[in-house]
């Protein structure tokens, strides 16, 4: 955590209590948007530069281009005019949209309303593949009988009509993709983030942006087709928008091994064309390619000096997909020919050159996907401990400074990997549990995925994920019949992903993972000594004071922002007993200022990439509920870790009674300038 003022006792409140306007808080959850909303987005996009490029000097009225613009030379010798694309470089992309929200933000956003979809369908999969499970359990004993199956009532008709009537009587299969069903969703519900096809870069992505699987792309209208290499602008939907352009023309491609003609030069790329190839088998050529769709795009793309996104895909072991693939920035088609490939068919063979002025390549080439190199990882620089937990944790946790000269390590910590309780604060007696065998699989008949609204909180998916945020998360506890390895217990197995705390320039240390942490994943529990609020109010210099205001949060009261609360509270007396402090501060904290975990060391972002999710699991007191930091998106490695403070603006006073304000470092594009 940052290095604060330490002249008053500042208190760590909610990181849901925000003292802004709503539309400028933390987005955990699927948006609400209102018909005027997505008015508003297509108003913008029409602004927006990128979605008026220029027309080809050949039928364009404007004067000829100046010198100083250059020329296009292709390797054949020829020269025309070229474009001047100099404004697709990134430089004069808007930052913000018309309401001011950064575009990184609404990217962010986009991304979260996929995962939201996408894990709500990889719950429904997993449903799918336990319900011949189901089924046999329901018939041996439970009240509720699945559905049988009964032949249809009527006279017989000809077998062909008969077997048609069957097809139409039965359920159809779910789509074993929930990523394509997820986009399917995101499409009917108009939340795709640029809908409409742009030439060059996009506002909020830059080069170097990290996607985790080709549907993210499509998602955010990137690449608009989830297989295809080469997205396209097709004469059927172009005609309009693209008026005096030769179409079709290419608008991305994404190099990612599954040619083997490719050849991956890094500033320079021999990109193969489309067609032939068995994508969905062994990745190898079975057929000529022909001169349409994507391969006459790119032709176009170098006769009329439109540049091409390149993207590309790498294996990627921790990614929830397997795969990484990484904006490289725009290209130009220099010159195109034909070849017989490694197979013996005719492929087109397109060179691409990177456009100069852009930033540094972020990715390594790609090879074909069947003779890659193996990875070497890089020694740890400005190590100063190994393991800060003391082998308290199941991986260890070692900090580095390449800041200080010479360097520190992290001191005033005793590091424990649970919770501390004071002699004052009781702790209810464990609540009764769940009567399942082995792992919780059926939400039917299990009673702690009643407590979640009639089903679990998590999908085992990445050894178990989040679906989305909550007011509070019922897990199994000790009284329960189900085991360890049971997906309601998803936040109870400790660290499983690599992190680092670091020392940073101007926020003392950090966090940072080594691996990539899906969304919804658990990343670590906010560990200290339980107290009771009021005792902690007069410490001086203690910045590491976490309200548990799980109750005020499910009521949204004090400006809290009020989650999705379809949970059930068994404890009858919880209503009358609580309703004492709707309008009182949380009664109870966990106090790390001299005994914590990893997570006093996680840093505040006005724009984070975790949220702080309240847990029940040894007893049902939203009181005295477990903190637990889940990843809100899927983030890269060595991205630092951040969750937002939720400090109420002009909420310190100092001991002289006045007003303290700090400022805040996070770097985000949407930064509030201020911590409190």
């Amino acid at each position: 955590m940052g290095e604060l003022n330490n002249s008053a006792a500042h208190r760590r409140v909610s990181p849901r209590l925000q003292n802004v306007p709503a539309e400028k808080r933390p987005f955990y959850g699927s948006p609400k948007r209102t018909a005027d909303e997505s008015e508003n987005d297509a108003v913008r996009t029409k602004r927006t530069k990128v979605a008026k490029p220029p027309k080809p000097p050949a039928q364009s009225s404007k004067p000829e281009a100046e010198p100083s613009k250059g020329k296009v030379i292709l390797e054949s010798g020829e020269g025309k005019d070229c474009v001047d694309w100099s404004w697709y470089t990134g430089a004069d992309l808007p930052l913000t949209d018309g309401n001011g929200v950064s575009y990184t933000a609404r990217v962010r956003e986009t991304l979260r309303v996929f995962n939201l979809h996408y894990l709500h369908y990889v719950q429904e999969e997993e449903k799918r593949c336990r319900r011949p499970e189901f089924d046999k359990h329901l018939q041996n004993g439970s009240p509720v009988k699945s559905p049988s199956k009964k032949p249809p009532k009527g006279p017989s008709t000809s077998p062909s009509k008969e077997s048609d009537k069957k097809k139409d009587d039965e359920p159809k299969k779910q789509s074993k993709r929930p990523d394509l069903k997820a986009l399917s969703e995101m499409l009917k519900k108009n939340q795709i983030l640029f809908p409409e096809k742009k030439i060059g870069h996009l506002p909020g992505i830059a080069v170097g942006h990290q996607f985790y699987s080709r549907a993210e792309m499509v998602a955010i209208g990137f690449h608009s087709h989830w297989l295809s290499g080469i997205d396209c602008v097709g004469e059927s939907k172009g005609k309009e928008k693209f008026r005096g352009y030769e179409l079709p023309f290419a608008l991305t491609v994404v190099v990612s091994g599954q040619y083997e003609d490719d050849v991956d030069n890094s500033d320079e790329v021999v990109y193969t064309g489309q067609g032939g190839n068995d994508l969905l088998g062994n990745k190898q050529q079975i057929a000529d390619q022909v001169m349409k769709r994507g391969n006459l795009a790119l032709k176009n793309n170098m006769e009329q000096g439109i540049p091409v996104r390149v993207v590309r895909g790498h294996d990627c072991i921790n990614s929830y997909t397997s795969k990484v693939y990484t904006y490289d920035g725009l290209y130009k088609v220099n010159n195109y020919w034909t070849d017989k490939g490694v197979a013996g068919f005719t492929v087109f063979k397109y060179r691409l050159k990177r456009l100069p002025g852009q930033d540094n390549l972020c990715s390594k080439q790609v090879n074909f996907v069947r003779a890659r190199g193996s990875k070497v990882q890089a020694e740890l620089p400005g190590l100063v401990c190994k393991d800060i937990s003391n082998g308290q944790e199941n991986i260890c946790i070692p900090a580095t400074n390449v800041i200080d000269k010479p360097p520190v390590a992290p001191e005033g910590l005793t590091y424990t990997n649970s919770i501390i309780v004071e002699k004052d604060v009781n702790i209810p007696t464990n609540a009764p549990g769940c009567s399942c065998k082995g792992n919780c699989t059926n939400p039917l008949t299990c009673s702690c995925a009643r407590l979640n609204g009639d089903d679990f909180p998590y999908v085992s998916k990445d050894g178990g994920r989040l679906i989305e945020a909550k007011a509070v998360v019922f897990e199994c506890g000790p009284n329960c019949g189900c085991g360890p390895g049971c997906v309601n217990r998803t936040s109870q197995r400790g660290i499983k992903h690599r992190l680092e705390v670091f020392r940073t320039d101007y926020k003392g240390w950090g966090v940072r993972s080594w691996d990539f942490i899906p969304s919804g994943a658990p990343v670590c529990e906010y560990t200290g000594v339980l107290r009771k609020t009021d005792e902690v109010d007069g410490l001086l210099g203690n910045e590491y004071i976490f309200e548990i205001d799980c109750w005020h949060t499910m009521h949204g009261i004090g400006s809290r922002e009020k989650r999705m609360c379809d949970v059930t509270i068994p404890n009858g007396d919880a209503e009358s007993g609580f309703s004492k402090l709707s309008e009182s501060e949380p009664e109870f904290c966990i106090d790390a200022g001299s005994h914590g975990n990893v997570a006093r060391y996680i840093n505040h972002s006005c724009e984070p990439n975790l949220f702080v999710q309240c847990v029940l699991s040894s007893h049902r007191d939203v009181r005295l509920a477990r903190i637990v930091l889940f990843a809100a998106d899927n983030i890269p490695p060595l991205q630092e870790l951040t969750y937002d403070y939720g400090y109420e603006l002009d909420s310190v006073v100092g001991l002289d009674g006045k007003i303290k304000r700090l400022a805040c470092h996070c770097g985000a594009v949407g930064c509030r300038k201020r911590l409190y």
